[in-house]
């Protein structure tokens, strides 16, 4: 994406940095996120149209907390410096020291806009943001000009008065900051002068040129799940190569009810996509026999994943070259993240982790821009259906990690008949699209009930159903009664073996979404 305005974040370890990326794309202007050690001949060479340093958990007073480059500053372009931001800033211009606050402030704060700035344009007198920080800058007002200040922090909001710096001490970012995503808006229009001209449209064009020249004839092999990610990949890489394209659907028997028909129907029916569907569910099903630990079964089902793909992918190794991948923005984030903080710690949750170098392809990941949402709108630009597209993030080991206990075949059927009734209610009262994930999961639990004049002793399930953003932090979902009413009903009336059904009413944290 060389071609585009850039603004560069700089990632100073803040659980919020993702956050700043997703409300710059929002303003239509792509940015990408860099670590504290880039260098500023790197963003020279790129249409660079700013720079936005993030917040950080450290005291820039702390051994080898991080630092950027003092020449970043010295790049002709506004730059904006958030909380940690600001305070690295003061340190390395000059004309600001850092100083424990008073009252460390962690929560909402009143702002009073002092000066007028393009910064603050169509900003009230006072608003309120968000603070999260226990050090602050006390700037040189020879240096510096206050443009706002909250009770406890006078220089909440400064503007450098020879370079183009401003800095403010609150989180913009954060929907706790109502004005927040104005703020940045301003500051990548009024003041950086984007154009806001990044459209999806276009992202796509260029991809698809990407993908054509890096494959130059070659095969290209995809691993397709029918998740959101690997169906869009699939569709975008179509476009690219056409018939170039061949792609793996393994059925490892831990698939939603319909999953297998959905993919076959949607990628080899409908898009005339090459589609090789390996059924290997009693491979999978033999392998975890008897186990019950949720961490060997992902080790096992990923490992097997791993032997099922690679055999297939040897049958048909003749003029395939590169493997298709759906990396995410945040996975590419995350595994380079180096200054602590939630965006520290990795995911492995790929399915094809490992494969490109097992196997001798080369790897496309043509998402490894995109955050979720990004990559729902593609795959509308694309054309692919809204059930597809809209669908909830399912766990790379499937129906396992919702099925507590040994995954034996019964308790399988029984759990897959039992979802497919909490994602039909929840879908007929159309509250589908404001939840992040709705699911059923069958308990090692066996309960007394009563079914008509005789006791039994039958399996508990419970319906989890969640509201969240990004999937980070989560609360559990107001359903209306009725609905949980109908819920229950249909589960214990139509599938065999449940009596009792329970709703999970725990937010993460300290939960997590799924429950192993």
């Amino acid at each position: 994406m060389a071609d585009n305005e850039l603004v560069a974040i700089i990632d100073f370890g803040s659980q919020y940095t993702q956050l700043i990326a997703r409300r710059v794309r929002e303003a239509d202007v792509y940015c990408e996120i860099f670590t504290p050690d880039v260098r500023p001949d790197e963003l020279r060479r790129r249409n660079l149209k700013g720079v936005i340093l993030s917040g950080g958990p450290a005291s820039v007073y702390e051994k080898g907390s991080p630092r950027c480059s003092k020449g970043i500053f010295d790049l002709p372009v506004p730059i904006l410096g958030i909380c940690y931001g600001l305070q690295v800033a003061g340190l390395l211009l000059g004309g600001g020291s850092v100083v424990p606050a008073r009252e460390r402030e962690y929560g909402p704060a009143e702002l009073a806009v002092r000066e007028p700035d393009p910064l603050f344009a169509g900003f009230p007198k006072r608003t309120k943001v968000w603070m999260s920080h226990g050090d602050k800058v006390v700037a040189d007002r020879k240096s510096f000009r206050v443009l706002a200040s909250t009770s406890n922090c006078a220089f909440a909001a400064v503007r450098h008065r020879e370079r183009d710096f401003y800095g403010v001490q609150f989180h913009p970012e954060v929907h706790h900051t109502p004005l927040g995503a104005r703020l940045l808006r301003n500051f990548l229009r009024k003041v950086c002068g984007c154009r806001g001209d990044w459209k999806m449209r276009s992202y796509i064009d260029h991809a698809v040129e990407e993908i054509r020249k890096t494959t130059e004839g070659w095969r290209v092999l995809c691993a397709l799940s029918g998740g959101v990610d690997s169906s869009v990949v699939a569709a975008l890489v179509h476009r690219a190569v056409g018939n170039r394209l061949i792609c793996v659907f393994v059925d490892n028997g831990l698939l939603r009810k319909g999953e297998r028909e959905q993919v076959r129907a949607v990628f080899q029916e409908q898009r005339h996509i090459r589609l090789r569907i390996v059924e290997a569910s009693g491979r999978f099903l033999k392998a975890l026999r008897g186990v019950g630990d949720p961490e060997r079964k992902r080790k096992i089902i990923g490992h097997t994943f791993i032997d099922v793909f690679r055999d297939e992918a040897r049958r048909l190794t003749r003029g395939i070259r590169f493997l298709a991948q759906g990396t995410l923005y945040p996975d590419v984030i995350e595994s380079r993240s180096a200054f602590g903080g939630p965006s520290a710690k990795i995911k492995t949750h790929h399915n094809v982790g490992g494969l490109p170098e097992k196997l001798g392809f080369e790897l496309i990941e043509p998402l490894r821009f995109l955050f979720k949402d990004e990559v729902r709108l593609m795959g509308r630009e694309l054309g692919l259906p809204p059930g597809l597209v809209d669908r909830q993030p399912f766990p790379g080991p499937g129906l396992a990690v919702r099925l507590l206990g040994p995954v034996e075949p019964d308790r399988l059927r029984v759990l897959r008949d039992a979802d497919e009734i909490v994602r039909e209610e929840i879908e007929r009262a159309g509250l589908h699209r404001r939840l992040w994930q709705y699911f059923a999961v069958l308990l090692p639990v066996s309960t007394v009930g009563v079914m008509g004049d005789g006791r039994t002793y039958d399996d508990v399930v419970a319906v989890r159903a969640v509201e969240s953003v990004d999937g980070m932090t989560a609360d559990w979902a107001r359903l209306p009664y009725d609905l949980l009413a109908g819920i229950s009903s249909r589960i214990v009336n139509e599938v065999k073996g449940v009596n009792r059904v329970t709703f999970d009413v725990s937010s993460k944290p300290p939960a997590t979404i799924e429950w192993e």
